[in-house]
């Protein structure tokens, strides 16, 4: 043995060894932890883990150094109105204080109607923002307790960073998660990575990418930059930044226009051959815009979006000729989407959009498949939703979902972002994609299954998951006679998106937040903003390892250093109150792939560090212990609240057993097995029904570990992916229409006509004995597509929507429309940008100059986008601290090409200025050749890389390359456009103090050489 495994051994020989899971991305790497004495002296990898077989990344390899870092707080800290110091507090003080400052905020903030005397039930008085870096259970007893307050603006990480997934996945499929999971890719014949760097940004995830491509698979990489994931690709195409749906539409054309789809499975499960309203009209007819288009109310009328015939069941022409059905209307609309003008819009060339295309093509059908995975690069655009539908378009005409090596893999970015969507955490969504009871739409609770009812599939049960999630929350108050406390919910009827918080909080309504693992002040859009809200607040709750700039903007930061802020002149009140590390409770983690794997408590945590399962817990014991006489109507519901858990010592924290026991659900004393158990007559609960079997049998099943060398390689006994444990969803679609695999090769599940039933390798995504020739049946009520013929058991018609006729805001099908900031004009059509791209017009946003707008070409003449790295993580808050990773990655840094260096007089190594009309970042100047510039309409660009990890606080800090980004949203989802927009960049560093203001504002009024 070496002397390094033998000194290893000897440290760990009496350590005790807890399963977890990595805290970082959403690639949920299996840890061991070792720890003596109540310290972590080593995380290893879990070689029994089927996802990581063992193997962490940077971030996860030094995730010991986060745990134990110096930079911890385990005290809280108190920053008075006004004060210019800290001061400490006790922990219950503090948990006194901050309960009173939720009943007086509360209190005075209610609403009970709104003016037209419409319910509405809620506060808009305070806000909360965080969740993905949290479990499961956090997450549930935040979303419950918010409920009960009213609380509307709850929103977590997921808003910024993958909300477009949801918005595109599921009108395409009906479910908003990856349709498939990470070590599936090894199966895949061809793999397109788009709108990702996955070998820098989900590099354990990336092993079964590279196991594909040692199976034969040809791995594409598109993407305006060259990257490691690049360099290992068969195939790099470089695309100007935001023209995605451009070159996806590329795709399109080349596979229909010479036949290349797989055409039987196009026609039996997709909407192909669904006929269109007779009134309906295209981009092309319209200059770029949709039938339906109001310009003075800016919104879509989509009356002529819809089926021909019931939802249920559509007028059909399987002949695929009928000009109005979808096959038809989707040749037209992509039909000037030919190499030539998709190589102008993306400043590539033509036979590089025909290569990738033919790839595609012939390693699919029966016998082959293929995947896409993407990440922020497609999600964080004014068209973000549409980006990922145009390739949901591309693998349903190539026949790549359901079936092993297909789909589409959503990379997420953090731990549990897909849990805290699932649970959520997000103003507009209950547990389980429930959505939140808007004002005007659902008065009462039978409005409001109904309006769920009719999206069909498995939402024929809504009644179902409504009441029992409402016995879960409220017990035995919750009665048939009091329609189970739905009269009490709180109601939405606007904007309470993150961004739109933000808004409300400049503008005086909100005046209390709660900021739980995130970092708005350096990751959200437009940090000015953000750090200017935070001190317009009348107090601020930051739970977090370390202290963030969310924490420190009173005292640190740009504004403090510019004199736009003074720190004796903020009134806001700031509690600080430390959080227990992933390492410090146990509670479950939802990962990219769907799968619930449960993390058991190493250590306990220090001081007054606590877990959010403790913190929520015992905020909502002590408001409802002094409003316990209450005998206002705004109390009825939180007093209702089911709020007694199993206490485990020392500290009295919540059971997450017993959290995670509840979100499963109950008949009686009884854990319930599945969903479809669920009842609507009061006699089942259930906290989400998505999760329901997670405690199946009165086991936690996320906490199931057998070694992935023991099982088949779907790992189906690791963990516990929802729903019902399904690891590829719309799996009917392996399959034939008479049940019959597609080829022996690419078989998944089929049907055993000896067994009567379906078997193979996964759970199937229908009643396992629905026989092959089941034809379902619908109604208005929306029964419609659980059964054998229909593999998309979620859609009113059983199929894959290429053309949605609803519920995407901005057009039935993707359209290329170019970014609010561009250099260039829409080469494709006359409508320049998204026609509904959100934006808030007020006069203190400087992203509404007018004359002249921000991203004008002679002053912002270069495409600017930012990206992440492996050794950081989001906005840094948890890498910045660690010494490891700030030594592998010491410095912002900006990446440009040599021809822009000339331009410019940019040093290799030395500063450069990155300038937009919100702010002024320096970095390191990187010049390299795997930037190169872009010509599009005979006009060259050149484009500024930007990685988006760096603040004012940790052990290696940076300006802030989130100050420079617009809040310009897609209207779908409200999520922020940061990977194409406009900046100047001038050699040196930026000027320090009042004058960084001064340059900024010189900037927006002059030329673009200062």
């Amino acid at each position: 043995q070496s002397d390094t495994m033998k000194a290893w051994r000897g440290r760990t020989a009496d350590a005790k060894v807890t399963r977890s899971v990595c805290p970082f991305c959403g690639v949920g790497c299996g840890q061991l932890i070792y720890s003596k004495n109540d310290e972590v002296i080593q995380i290893e990898g879990d070689p029994d883990s089927p996802i990581s077989r063992g193997r962490l990344c940077p971030k996860g390899a030094a995730s010991r150094s986060l745990v134990n870092s110096e930079s911890r707080e385990y005290c809280i800290q108190y920053r008075r109105p006004y004060s210019t110091q800290w001061e400490s507090l006790p922990l219950g003080r503090a948990m006194d204080m901050i309960a009173d400052r939720v009943i007086a905020m509360r209190s005075a903030t209610w609403q009970t109607t709104r003016e037209d005397g419409v319910t509405v039930n809620r506060t808009e008085g305070i806000a909360h923002l965080g969740g993905a870096t949290l479990d499961n259970e956090e997450n549930y007893l935040m979303k419950k307790l918010y409920t009960a307050l009213g609380v509307v603006q709850v929103e977590n990480q997921a808003r910024i960073c993958h909300s477009p997934t949801v918005g595109a996945l599921q009108p395409s499929f009906g479910r908003g998660g990856a349709t498939t999971f990470q070590h599936d890719l090894m199966n895949s014949d061809c793999i397109v990575i788009m709108g990702s760097n996955m070998a820098e940004a989900h590099p354990v995830g990336f092993q079964w990418v590279m196991e594909a491509k040692t199976r034969g698979a040809v791995l594409i990489h598109v993407d305006p930059r060259f990257t490691r994931t690049s360099a290992v690709s068969d195939l790099h195409v470089a695309i100007r930044p935001g023209s995605d749906i451009a070159f996806l539409g590329g795709l399109i054309n080349y596979i229909l226009t010479n036949e290349r789809d797989f055409r039987e499975y196009v026609l039996e499960y997709s909407n192909a051959s669904v006929l269109i309203d007779g009134d309906f009209k295209d981009t092309d007819e319209l200059g770029g815009v949709f039938s339906g288009w109001d310009p003075e109310k800016r919104s879509y009328d989509t009356t002529t979006w819809q089926y021909r015939g019931e939802r249920w069941s559509p007028e059909r022409d399987r002949t695929l000729q009928d000009p109005k059905c979808v096959y038809q209307i989707l040749k037209r609309h992509y039909a000037r989407y030919t190499p030539e003008t998709v190589a102008n819009v993306c400043g590539i060339r033509p036979e590089q959009l025909v290569a990738v295309a033919e790839q595609l093509c012939q390693n699919s059908g029966p016998e082959r498949t293929g995947a896409f995975a993407y990440a922020l690069g497609w999600t964080n655009h004014s068209t973000g939703v549409q980006m990922i539908r145009a390739a949901a378009i591309v693998q349903t005409l190539l026949g790549n979902i359901g079936r092993p090596g297909g789909g589409i893999m959503a990379l997420r970015g953090h731990a549990s972002i897909q849990g805290s969507t699932d649970i959520p955490t997000l103003f507009n969504l209950l547990p389980g994609y429930l959505p939140m009871p808007v004002a005007s739409e659902h008065p009462t609770l039978e409005s409001f299954v109904d309006s769920i009812r009719k999206k069909a599939g498995f939402w024929a049960a809504a009644d179902a998951y409504v009441i029992s999630l409402l016995k879960a929350w409220f017990g035995d108050r919750a009665t048939a006679e009091n329609n189970y406390c739905y009269d009490l919910l709180p109601r939405i009827d606007s904007d309470e998106s993150a961004y739109g918080t933000t808004f409300k909080i400049i503008d005086g309504s909100t005046k209390g937040f709660f900021i739980v693992g995130e970092n708005p002040a350096v990751g959200s859009a437009h940090g000015a903003l953000q750090r200017t809200a935070l001190a317009r607040l009348d107090w601020l709750v930051v739970r977090d390892l370390v202290e963030t700039e969310s924490v420190a903007f009173w005292h640190q930061g740009p504004e403090i250093e510019t004199g736009a802020l003074k720190t004796e002149e903020i009134g806001t009140e700031v509690f600080f109150m430390p959080a227990a590390s992933h390492v410090e409770k146990k509670g479950s983690f939802t990962n990219t792939d769907r799968l619930l794997q449960w993390r058991h408590k190493a250590v306990e945590p220090k001081g007054d560090a606590r877990s959010e399962t403790w913190f929520y817990y015992h905020l909502g014991r002590i408001i409802r212990e002094k409003l316990a006489n209450s005998k206002r109507p705004e109390d009825r519901l939180l007093l209702a609240l089911e709020w007694d858990y199993p206490l485990e010592e020392p500290h009295g924290e919540p059971d997450a057993d017993a959290v995670l026991a509840e979100i499963n659900g109950y008949e009686g004393d009884r854990n319930l097995s599945t969903f479809t158990e669920l009842r609507a007559d009061g006699s089942t609960s259930c906290g989400c029904w998505v999760y329901c079997g997670v405690y199946k049998d009165g086991v936690n099943q996320a906490a199931r570990r057998k070694p992935h060398t023991e099982q088949s390689w779907v790992a189906p006994e690791w963990a516990w992916a929802w729903p019902a444990n399904r690891r590829i969803l719309y799996n009917r679609a392996s399959a034939k229409p008479d049940g019959t695999p597609w080829s022996d090769r690419k078989k998944y599940v089929w049907w055993d006509a000896s067994n009567g039933s379906w078997t193979g390798h996964d759970v199937p995504d229908f009643p396992k004995d629905t026989a092959p020739d089941y034809r379902p049946s619908g109604d208005a009520t929306g029964i419609s597509a659980i059964g054998g013929t229909s593999p998309f058991v979620m859609q009113e018609e059983g199929l894959a929507r290429l053309f949605v006729p609803e519920t995407v805001v901005d057009g039935p099908l993707p359209t290329h429309y170019e970014a609010q900031e561009s250099p260039v004009r829409n080469p494709l059509y006359e409508q320049q940008k998204n026609p509904l791209i959100e934006r808030f017009e007020r006069p203190d946003n400087p992203d509404n100059e007018s004359p002249p707008k921000p991203g004008d070409p002679d002053r912002y003449p270069f495409i600017l986008t930012t990206y992440r790295l492996t050794e950081h993580f989001t906005a840094g808050g948890m890498t910045r601290t660690v010494p490891h990773l700030g030594e592998l990655q010491p410095e912002l840094f900006c990446e440009i090409d040599p021809e822009l260096a000339a331009l410019r007089a940019l040093e290799h190594g030395e500063w450069a200025t990155i300038v937009t009309s919100r702010a002024a970042v320096e970095a390191r100047v990187l010049v390299t050749e795997r930037m190169q510039p872009f010509e599009t309409s005979g006009k060259k660009m050149h484009v500024v890389g930007l990685p988006f990890h760096w603040g004012t606080r940790g052990v290696v800090t940076g300006d802030v390359p989130n100050d420079l980004l617009p809040i310009a949203l897609d209207p779908n989802t409200h999520i922020q456009e940061s990977k194409a927009l406009t900046c100047d960049i001038v050699a040196g560093r930026r000027p320090r103090g009042p004058a960084r203001t001064e340059f900024v504002e010189r900037h927006r009024s002059g030329p673009a050489a200062l």
